[in-house]
C-alpha cells in the first residue's frame, strides 16, 4: 500500500514538495487551483502560502527566493492567462539558471481544446521556459512529476 494512496493529487503533491523541503510558495488563487490551495491551507504550519497581487510578482518572488537562499523557489497560477502571467519571472529564473518549479491549474477537462478563454495550452506555452514540463492526469503520476520537476530544478 503506497503512503499516498488514500490522498488527492493535490495532497500528494503538497507532501511531495515537502520531501523536496520547499517551505514557501508565492501565487494566487483560481478555480483551476482550489483543490491544491486547500492542501497548502491544511499543511500551514508546514508551508508558508505567500499571497500575491499579481501572478507575474509570483514567479519573481519564487526566482528572488530561490537565489537568496539556495533554496528550490515555487510559485503557482491558475489556469489561462494567470499561467501566463508567471512566464517573465520563469524566464528571469532560466536566464539566472535558478531552480524554480511553477505549479498551475489547467480547464476542466471537458471545455479543453474548446476555445473557451481559459484554456490555454501551458505544455506549450510554457517549452521554452522550462527544463521540465508536464500535466499531471491521474494521482498515480503526481509524486513522479513533482520528483521530476524538482530533481531537474535543482539539477
Amino acid at each position: 500500500m503506497s503512503e499516498y494512496e488514500n490522498l488527492r493529487t493535490a495532497d500528494i503533491v503538497a507532501e511531495a514538495l515537502l520531501d523536496w523541503k520547499v517551505d514557501v510558495i508565492f501565487g494566487l488563487p483560481g478555480d483551476g487551483i482550489n483543490g491544491f490551495i486547500e492542501a497548502l491551507r491544511t499543511r500551514q504550519n508546514k508551508i508558508r502560502f505567500i499571497l500575491v497581487r499579481h501572478e507575474e510578482s509570483a514567479a519573481f518572488m519564487a526566482c528572488a527566493y530561490a537565489k537568496y537562499t539556495g533554496k528550490l523557489g515555487a510559485c503557482l497560477a491558475t489556469s489561462g492567462p494567470s499561467a501566463i502571467h508567471l512566464l517573465n519571472g520563469l524566464y528571469d529564473a532560466k536566464a539566472d539558471n535558478t531552480p524554480v518549479i511553477a505549479i498551475t491549474g489547467t480547464t476542466y477537462s471537458d471545455l479543453m481544446n474548446s476555445n473557451y478563454a481559459q484554456d490555454v495550452n501551458l505544455l506549450q506555452l510554457y517549452s521554452d521556459v522550462t527544463v521540465y514540463n508536464d500535466m499531471i492526469s491521474v494521482p498515480e503520476q503526481a509524486k513522479m512529476a513533482v520528483d521530476i520537476a524538482c530533481r531537474t530544478a535543482l539539477a
